[in-house]
């Protein structure tokens, strides 16, 4: 017997994955609705990072992150420049500013060799800091692949592929409940006129409420459903323009990769995240970002940049990041768990995916793809 459905195609979340996901599979002729709970596009996890495009370093080799961050760097500079979206390959100095330090540049350099980040090189302090007068380090490594980019303009053009290829965003439109009928989907979908749509292939983008989504869909087993945790991030700006051109980052921790300085597309100098390990209720997070905690951004940032002078730090941002490890835990891959994995026909769940998932988008709208047909 043939079902009739309503749509061939849904993805829940409007984030950078959920929309590159939805442009793969109506460019391969699928019909394709995003159901997007906000009023806007991209406004959690994707608009609140440091719009960087990551050069694959730091992750274990054979991991999806490590596999991913690479094809997608490619992917996402070849649409960038294709699209003529704001981006810049101003690459990034990895600092060390102790002797514990110094002696893990090397193993980082090895590691991002070994997965294929061919251009990464060592260079002494004295080459570092002549190249950035403005720089304390004891040594560094040199990242030309990294990059900056407009996420918000990359959201908005991968919008108007799905709508050119015949697909749609619904925005306001939250998903309270899931139903699995074995080879179709029933969604309840909430908001001022709350409806049901069915579906043949649904992808759980929702990014940090991914894990609270699959929790309810009946018919998955809960034992495919990892325990969501968050981390915050805070950001500050600085006021006046930094006096680097390249990004400047120090050595990672399991966390994350520590009080870094970005810059936007604008020049703008931006540092963090920190990591403040946070609960979530009700799926409302606490975006503000405490002055106090300026203070720990300050000792950090004088590491690698002494001469920042005391109150040119303005609290900005805080983004969360939706992570499938907790404190003190090794940093967990991506999870992308489909029908052979979990058992359940035309169902592609997302979770865990942090950074480098903007980096990654077009890479891991590949995969969705593949599993889902």
């Amino acid at each position: 017997m043939t079902i009739s459905t309503d749509i061939d195609t849904i993805i829940i979340g409007a984030g950078a994955i959920g929309l590159a996901c939805a442009r793969e599979m109506a460019r391969a002729g699928h019909e394709v609705v995003v159901l997007e709970r906000h009023g806007a596009i991209g406004t959690e996890t994707s608009a609140r990072n440091s719009e960087v495009i990551h050069a694959g370093i730091y992750y274990p080799s054979n991991s999806l992150k490590q596999a991913l961050c690479l094809r997608g760097r490619a992917l996402l500079y070849a649409y960038l420049e294709s699209h003529h979206l704001p981006h810049q390959r101003c690459g990034k100095f990895i600092v060390a500013t102790d002797e514990a330090e110094r002696d893990g540049l090397a193993a980082l350099a090895t590691r991002a060799k070994e997965n294929g980040v061919s251009d990464i090189c060592e260079i002494s302090a004295r080459e570092a800091m002549a190249a950035e007068p403005a720089l304390h380090c004891l040594g560094a490594l040199h990242s030309p692949s990294t990059g900056i980019f407009d996420t918000h303009a990359y959201m908005l053009s991968l919008r108007g592929e799905i709508e050119d290829h015949g697909g749609a965003v619904a925005l306001n439109a939250p998903v309270t409940r899931i139903d699995s009928h074995g080879d179709f989907f029933t969604l309840h979908v909430g908001g001022a006129e709350p409806t049901q749509l069915t579906c043949r292939h649904l992808v759980n983008a929702a990014g940090l409420w991914a894990p609270a989504l699959a929790q309810r869909m009946q018919g998955l087993e809960a034992a495919h459903v990892p325990q969501a945790r968050f981390a915050k991030g805070n950001y500050f700006t600085l006021a006046g323009r930094a006096p680097f051109a390249r990004l400047i980052y120090p050595m990672h921790n399991n966390a994350g990769l520590g009080i870094h300085l970005t810059l936007d597309m604008g020049g703008q100098a931006r540092f963090g995240p920190d990591v403040e390990w946070i609960d979530v209720e009700n799926e409302t997070p606490d975006y503000r970002v405490e002055p106090a905690r300026g203070d720990l951004f300050y000792a950090a940032i004088r590491r690698y940049w002494p001469a920042l002078k005391d109150g040119t730090l303005t609290p900005a941002y805080a983004g969360i990041r939706p992570k499938m490890s907790g404190p003190d835990e090794p940093a967990a891959d991506f999870v992308i768990s489909g029908p052979a994995d979990h058992g359940v026909a035309g169902l592609v769940n997302l979770f865990g995916i942090e950074s480098p998932g903007l980096t990654a988008s077009l890479a891991l709208a590949e995969v969705v793809r593949q599993k889902l047909v």
